[in-house]
């Protein structure tokens, strides 16, 4: 594992939930014989935040408020479609390969086969293997020609995030070229601000909006996979943070 994506993805670990919650809760354990009063109070507030992370009605909130309007129409001078990968399967043991993307990644690329068909744009794909294995953006490549009959000119096979996404996919272009950038909408303000950081002229096409379903009791109950959106929506608004106090030291 490349040392950068171990040292990131373990101060993410400990800044977000669940794991947040989780050392707050043994922090607040260990106070309780000397400050029992405080103790409760982190070991309660960590357990309500935790439940209400996990409830639909706000993972979905949290998602919702970052999220960019969707693509209306495609701008003119666009030089390149560029789509962002947003991870893999290594157990795909239906696959020759035992490696295919991941839900995130096939619903990127299913908006970007559309954008390609409707605007004959050539596309770039970008996303490396910060675990092992093979690139993100060679799997992608494979589905691209092969499922959706879209033909790929540009592979960016070495980036391990967002920023190097940018920064690689940018030395394949024309300089200042102008590009319509997918990936979840949840996650493009961070990535528009990371290709802009290297010289591109992006217009977002965001995909995979939050579940906007009708409200019910259900919306209220705890549920993984809420925990996990609530999770993604933090960790894009601290990232969100973190390239804008940077950019602008």
């Amino acid at each position: 594992m490349h040392l950068a994506v171990l040292a990131k993805n373990t101060i993410a670990a400990w800044l977000l939930p669940p794991g947040l919650f989780l050392l707050l809760i043994a922090i607040g354990l260990a106070l309780l014989s000397r400050k029992p009063r405080l103790g409760r109070g982190i070991i309660t507030s960590s357990l309500i935040t935790l439940t209400l992370l996990s409830t639909p009605i706000v993972a979905n909130a949290l998602l919702r408020l970052i999220e960019p309007p969707a693509l209306t129409s495609i701008p003119k001078d666009i030089v390149a479609l560029v789509c962002l990968g947003g991870g893999k399967r290594f157990a795909a043991y239906d696959q020759i390969e035992g490696e295919t993307i991941n839900n995130a990644t096939l619903t990127r690329l299913r908006y970007t086969a559309q954008l390609a068909k409707q605007s004959q744009l050539p596309v770039l794909v970008s996303g490396g293997k910060p675990l092992g294995g093979i690139s993100e953006a060679e799997l992608m490549a494979k589905i691209l020609v092969n499922e959706f009959n879209i033909p790929v000119r540009w592979i960016e096979n070495e980036s391990v995030d967002t920023q190097e996404n940018a920064q690689f996919s940018a030395q394949l272009l024309p300089k200042g070229a102008k590009i319509l950038l997918v990936t979840q909408a949840v996650h493009m303000p961070r990535a528009k601000i990371a290709f802009e950081s290297v010289g591109l002229n992006v217009e977002i096409a965001p995909t995979d909006y939050a579940n906007q379903e009708p409200f019910s009791i259900l919306s209220l109950l705890p549920k993984s996979n809420a925990l996990i959106n609530s999770s993604f929506a933090l960790h894009e608004l601290l990232g969100l943070l973190w390239y804008k106090l940077r950019l602008n030291a």
